[in-house]
């Protein structure tokens, strides 16, 4: 809640005091059909999500982690945003597997902390997808400062009302020792998070972002063990984790696929079109030089120039459907 309402707070002064960026056109409409339940999803994230901590290690939790990107592609295929296809299934049932293997071998299981933590990868899973809608399906373009400056605000208000209800009739304010340093620097660092995951993924190709992804994951594993002497890994741990990063780097090989195939596709339709247009040019010149050859040929000439000028429309539709 600290978090949300310092990077809502940061955002506001960015926009409309010092006017770094200025704010896009949100309606009412896409505000509560997109912003709200993306606020919602991500508060619940993250009040689940962190929640877990208190039943589960980390590197436990590292390891449900894993099923992120099969939790994102079924609701990807629920709201209608992808296709369900055998490759990319088989993939997902390889990370379940890996999962169930690395849970069966957790020494300290805990089945609310792994009810916490999936219930947070769902809600998790499910702001992907509706992001992907206000970005792609209503034509918003958000850079990371307009993100935080509308879903921050509503994650706040999301966050503060179970906090209120719940967590703080159980709070004694006596014996919370508050330093502002600590809790100054710990939103800070959430907030250049916020600003981090929002640049890469804007600067970056998917490879980096899905291998620094794998690699993040391996690091908090092995760092968890160090600092944490309770987040103790057995062999089974890690054979079940290994099962399921293979499911997930055979995901993001082929979602990067997917990617470079689509951007080739893109990218030769202008080269198509450009050379439709030099055809048609090539014939228009020809069409030019038998019209004026034909001033001195009578109805001959009549003739070929209604050929000339059929053939000039076939060319032209042609050039049209092909764009098309």
């Amino acid at each position: 809640m600290i978090h949300m309402g310092f990077s809502g707070l940061v955002a506001f002064i960015l926009i409309r005091v010092f006017k770094v960026v200025a704010p896009v056109k949100m309606t009412f409409e896409i505000y509560a059909t997109c912003v709200i339940p993306i606020s919602a999803f991500f508060a619940s994230s993250l009040w689940f999500g962190n929640t877990a901590y208190l039943h589960i290690s980390v590197a436990f939790i590292q390891m449900l982690k894993a099923l992120m990107p099969v939790a994102t592609f079924f609701m990807a295929v629920v709201c209608g945003t992808d296709k369900l296809r055998c490759d990319v299934l088989l993939n997902m049932v390889l990370v379940s597997i890996g999962v169930v293997i690395s849970s069966y071998g957790e020494i300290h299981f805990n089945v609310v902390g792994t009810l916490y933590q999936v219930t947070g990868i769902v809600a998790e899973a499910l702001r992907l997808v509706l992001t992907q809608v206000l970005l792609q399906k209503k034509g918003l373009s958000l850079n990371p400062i307009t993100s935080l400056y509308y879903i921050a605000p509503c994650s706040f208000v999301f966050l503060f009302v179970p906090w209120y209800l719940l967590e703080k009739p159980e709070m004694q304010v006596s014996q919370i020792q508050f330093n502002f340093w600590i809790f100054f620097s710990n939103a800070l660092s959430a907030l250049a998070l916020n600003f981090s995951i929002f640049l890469v993924i804007g600067r970056t190709g998917a490879v980096t972002i899905r291998v620094a992804g794998v690699l993040k994951d391996w690091i908090l594993i092995a760092l968890s063990t160090v600092i944490f002497p309770e987040s103790t890994i057995t062999g089974l741990n890690i054979i079940g984790y290994a099962i399921a990063l293979c499911g997930v780097v055979m995901y993001n090989y082929l979602k990067v696929k997917d990617v470079r195939a689509s951007q080739l596709i893109a990218e030769s339709i202008p080269e198509r079109t450009a050379k439709d247009w030099k055809l048609e040019k090539k014939s228009s010149e020809i069409y030019m030089a038998d019209v004026k050859d034909g001033g001195s040929n009578g109805e001959n000439d009549s003739a070929s120039d209604q050929d000339m000028d059929e053939e000039a429309h076939l060319l032209s539709s042609s050039r049209l459907s092909h764009i098309g």
